[in-house]
């Protein structure tokens, strides 16, 4: 992933990585409510869902305009 200066480029960078997060949610909770489920498929999903965490926090501190001190 890379970051740019352009807010369109990155709202809309924003916009995929809220979308695969809120899809990680539902691929978890379907493999947890499997009886069978692969805990290191949960465990992978889990990471991959912080891991996108960080990541729009990180793009929406880059919105935010540098105050003076």
């Amino acid at each position: 992933m890379h970051e740019s200066d352009d807010p369109a480029t990155v709202t809309r960078q924003l916009t995929d990585l809220r979308q695969e997060h809120r899809d990680l949610d539902g691929a978890i909770a379907r493999l947890q409510a499997d009886i069978a489920a692969d805990e290191l498929a949960v465990k992978r999903l889990k990471k991959r869902k912080l891991w996108l965490k960080d990541c729009i926090a990180r793009l929406e501190s880059a919105l935010i305009p540098d105050e003076p001190a």
